[in-house]
Parts: structure tokens; sequence; C-alpha cells
């Protein structure tokens, strides 16, 4: 008898669900791409990666079921904890340097990448893509629009989800006062990365930028109020760093 199959939250772009200890996702020209992706870091190490298993005869993504809880927003406090700001900042470390001289000639990947093509970007390093168990981090899922681009476009978007550096107003925001400055500088010790804070700042309000034009045009085609607010609320924060550049 098959095992029944149960719907996932998330997966705002593509439906995905669950069946036993199989991740089903719709497949589109990109997953190709992803599938030899994850198959390459996990031979590389990067065991936090679900692992591809194909597809399915109805021609759905396989992929395996990362066991834990993902969590969505407003984060729950320990989201934030010191524990997991360093792994966050550890591993995605580790994928770039597993993926620094990864070549795929056949690769279709779902957004264009960005130069310099320094490593393959996850592109969504954030906490509501990430997996704990007991409050640990375990892994990191939704890899879909991994491309090729420099570390810090991906290290900035972490930064803004996970310090997190953004404005007190943001409904994303922690309610509890954090050290900004410092637990920025925790994260990009824990990465390695030899960028100044203005020049992470600098990338991390252009990547905002980009991301409220395209969830902006999303939320327009799709008729989705709360999408065009998420590109209203990308833009705030952007200003607000912005101001801390001058």
């Amino acid at each position: 008898m098959a095992k029944p199959e149960k719907p996932l939250e998330g997966g705002n772009m593509t439906p995905v669900s669950r069946r036993g200890d199989q991740v089903l996702r719709e497949a589109g020209p990109w997953t190709p791409t992803v599938q030899r992706l994850l198959a390459h870091i996990r031979e590389q190490g990067v065991e936090w990666a679900p692992e591809p298993l194909g597809w399915t005869k109805d021609g759905r993504e396989a992929l395996a079921y990362l066991k834990g809880k993902v969590p969505t927003y407003p984060m729950p406090d320990w989201v934030y904890s010191e524990e997991t700001l360093v792994r966050a900042g550890q591993w995605l470390r580790e994928l770039h340097d597993a993926t620094a001289d990864y070549t795929d000639p056949e690769a279709r990947w779902r957004v264009a990448g960005r130069k310099p093509a320094e490593v393959i970007c996850h592109n969504d390093f954030a906490p509501y893509n990430m997996v704990f168990k007991n409050s640990e981090l375990v892994g990191v899922i939704d890899w879909d629009f991994a491309a090729p681009g420099p570390r810090l476009w991906d290290l900035a978007y972490l930064a803004y989800r996970l310090v997190p550096l953004m404005r007190e107003e943001n409904p994303a925001a922690p309610a509890f006062k954090i050290d900004l400055a410092a637990r920025l500088q925790t994260l990009m010790d824990a990465y390695g990365s030899d960028a100044s804070v203005p020049e992470l700042l600098g990338t991390m309000v252009a990547r905002l930028e980009d991301l409220a034009a395209l969830t902006h045009s999303i939320g327009l085609a799709r008729k989705d109020d709360a999408l065009v607010d998420d590109a209203d609320n990308y833009t705030a924060d952007a200003a607000f760093l912005s101001t801390l550049l001058r």
C-alpha cells in the first residue's frame, strides 16, 4: 500500500508534500541542475543538505526528508541563539567552499546568476529554510533558487535574516533587544569573511533592492497584496541600512 501524502507548509513558489521519508515538489527546468548540485555538495561532505532522490513516476522532484522543525515568523527566540548564528555562518562557508570550483555545463538555474560567479549561492539561506531539532540547527532546505554568484551576496542575506539586520519596525524583527554590531561580527567571524562591514552592508542594500523589485513584480502578477507588502518592507529595510553607510 502506498504511503499517504501530506502537504507541507511553505513552498510558496512550488507545491511541496511529504510521503514517508521523501519530500516531493513540483519540478521545473532547473530541477536536474539542483539535483546534481545537491549530489555534488553531499559528496564534498555537506551532510546538512537534503539527499537528492531523483523523480517520482508523475515527474516530481524527490528529496530525502530532513526530520525536524522549520520555524516561521514570528520566529521563536531560540532561532537567534549564538550557536545557531555561528553554525549558520560556518555552514554557508562550507557550501561556498564546496562549490568554488564546481562546474556544470548543462546547468539551467531558476534565477540568473550574478557576477562575479565565485561560488554557487543558496540565495535563500534564512531561518525559514532551516531545520531544527530541540532548538539545534540540523539542516537547510529549499535549494531551488541556487545559482552562481559572489560569496557576499549569500552572506549579506543571511545577516539580514539571522542577525537580523533590519529595522525594528519590520514585522519579522525579534521582539527583544539585540546587539546588531556584535552579532554581525560573530557571523562574519564564523564565516571567515574578510569583507568590511560597509562592504557587506552595501551588498545587503543591493540584495534587498533586487528582492523588492522581484517580489513586487510577482505580487502584482498574482494580485497578492501580501507579496506587495513584503516588497515594500524590503525597500524600507534597504533605506534603513543605507543610513548606516552614511
